[in-house]
């Protein structure tokens, strides 16, 4: 929170009540969740729901500042903690079996990512990789059974 705190007030934006409300409950979550869900978690107890649209514009706002990461595949949101450079790739591990997300990032994997776009005259706008498999305690876990 503190990184967002700080980036916005460099870029003289605000991360207004909505805003702060989503990127907390993404931080306090390591599994993708989705816009509706978000909706219901940082709705006021006992009020309304807050409307999807106002969700969804805080979330545009959180990804455009690299706050927050879309996964396509799973049309859902995690937190970021790397403060990765826009112009970075991005990995993420998604465990189909307890449903948490590793991120990574490397000097190598942007190499490669940018030789395959370099080769196809491709400019790439936003560089994520969706790798989704088992992570290390489930395997570890199935494997007792």
């Amino acid at each position: 929170m503190a990184r967002a705190e700080r980036v916005c007030r460099e870029r003289g934006l605000r991360l207004t009540p909505i805003r702060r409300k989503a990127l907390e409950a993404l931080h306090a979550d390591h599994k993708p969740v989705g816009a509706y869900d978000l909706a219901d978690r940082i709705s006021p107890p006992g009020g309304r729901r807050l409307a999807p649209i106002s969700v969804y514009r805080a979330l545009d706002f959180l990804v455009e500042q690299g706050f927050v990461h879309r996964l396509s595949s799973r049309n859902a949101y995690v937190a970021c903690l790397h403060g990765h450079g826009a112009d970075e790739v991005v990995a993420f591990l998604i465990c189909e079996a307890c449903g948490g997300v590793d991120e990574d990032s490397s000097p190598a994997m942007r190499k490669a990512v940018a030789a395959i776009a370099q080769g196809r005259q491709f400019t790439p706008s936003h560089q994520v990789v969706e790798i989704v498999g088992r992570c290390d305690h489930c395997r570890s876990a199935g494997s007792h059974d």
